[in-house]
């Protein structure tokens, strides 16, 4: 099933920075908007569904009346999910945003019976002539805090919390190991798999495991503020997902890679109204204002602090890529994956199926 998937999205390059569309959808609608938004998890005061909450306010406040949105939160993967999203279509929300890798299914068979409607599938990669996709690029701001937990880290051993073996997770593993091997070669990278997004028990058992095994810096990616809470505790270092989780982790964060969903939820919105939707799809990273680094912790120091935000300029000025190597770049197994001098293609990047040489274990 994973190779299945690697192959779908090694297909599914077309995928860019910029926005490229397709087929239309159907022609404007009249005021106001009805919008809906499924979240994947229970709204909290930070993480993945936080950030999607803050992009459909962000839509209230730039469309103000022309729109009506509405959201419902925890929807698991699945058969709820294509309930949900079909509730929504009937009762007359005729753009339907659902950010989950796991609703793309749900949503390409809702959208099959809905013509009428759009929808835009987050982090999906299949389109229609009315559901378009997005993502961002996570990998650049993962490379930007692995340089930040090598300067941080006294062990030199760090630690990963990651959820489902997706291509999208690979990725950021593996910018996060390169871009901490950058400033510290000898720093490896300890990987627990979850293989669920939402799980918080399960979260803080990971991140706790770890810290006894000599992790001092770790970084996640699911979608609770656990991990975070966990190094708060344990008064160890953390890298935060998704959004600034200071309140929770005011010691430990050392800062947080957030993704900005308000101004691309808002074009997609406007595009509605002014009958210019068409599907398409966007891979959008630091130069599209969509991934940016944050929130640094107390105890960094300030040098450290305009290292990284000089290195994000360079990413947004296209002088530096996370996957394009200076030096040869093995695997973590010894086998040569990019060339020196050489970068990966989108194609390859959107693929990922290998884990980067300092990073401790097997995908599952």
């Amino acid at each position: 099933m994973y190779k299945n998937l690697v192959a779908a999205l090694a297909v599914a390059c077309c995928i860019s920075p910029v926005f490229s569309q397709t087929a239309a959808a159907p022609a404007r609608v009249e005021n106001p908007l009805k919008i809906g938004f499924v979240y994947v998890a229970p709204l909290a005061d930070a993480g993945w569904v936080r950030q999607h909450e803050q992009g459909r306010l962000a839509v209230d406040a730039a469309l103000g009346n022309k729109v009506k949105t509405t959201y419902v939160e925890n929807v698991a993967e699945g058969p709820d999910a294509e309930r949900v999203i079909r509730d929504l279509a009937a009762t007359g929300h005729q753009l339907i945003f659902t950010p989950s890798f796991g609703y793309m299914e749900p949503t390409l068979k809702v959208a099959q019976e809905f013509p009428g409607v759009r929808f835009e599938s987050i982090t999906g990669y299949k389109t229609a002539p009315n559901v378009a996709t997005a993502n961002a690029r996570y990998y650049e701001g993962r490379y930007l805090a692995g340089i930040a937990a090598g300067r941080m880290t006294k062990s030199n051993v760090t630690g990963y919390v990651a959820g489902f073996a997706i291509p999208e997770v690979i990725q950021g593993i593996n910018a996060f190991a390169l871009g901490l091997r950058s400033v510290k070669p000898e720093a490896v990278v300890k990987v627990v798999w979850l293989n669920t997004w939402f799980d918080p028990t399960r979260e803080r058992d990971a991140a706790m495991t770890l810290f006894n095994q000599d992790v001092d810096v770790i970084a996640f990616h699911t979608v609770s503020s656990a991990i975070m809470a966990a190094a708060q505790e344990r008064g160890k270092l953390a890298i935060a997902y998704h959004s600034d989780m200071r309140k929770i982790a005011p010691d430990a964060q050392i800062l947080a890679v957030t993704h900005q969903w308000g101004s691309y939820y808002s074009q997609r919105a406007r595009a509605v109204l002014d009958g210019s939707w068409k599907s398409g799809n966007v891979w959008g990273g630091v130069r599209e204002g969509m991934i940016r680094v944050e929130g640094f912790g107390s105890a960094v120091p300030a040098a450290v602090q305009q290292e990284v935000l000089a290195r994000q300029k360079d990413i947004a000025a296209g002088k530096l890529q996370p996957f394009r190597a200076r030096q040869a770049v093995l695997d973590n197994e010894g086998r040569p994956m990019i060339a020196a001098g050489q970068s990966l293609s989108d194609a390859q990047i959107l693929g990922m199926n290998w884990l980067v040489q300092g990073v401790q274990g097997k995908l599952p």
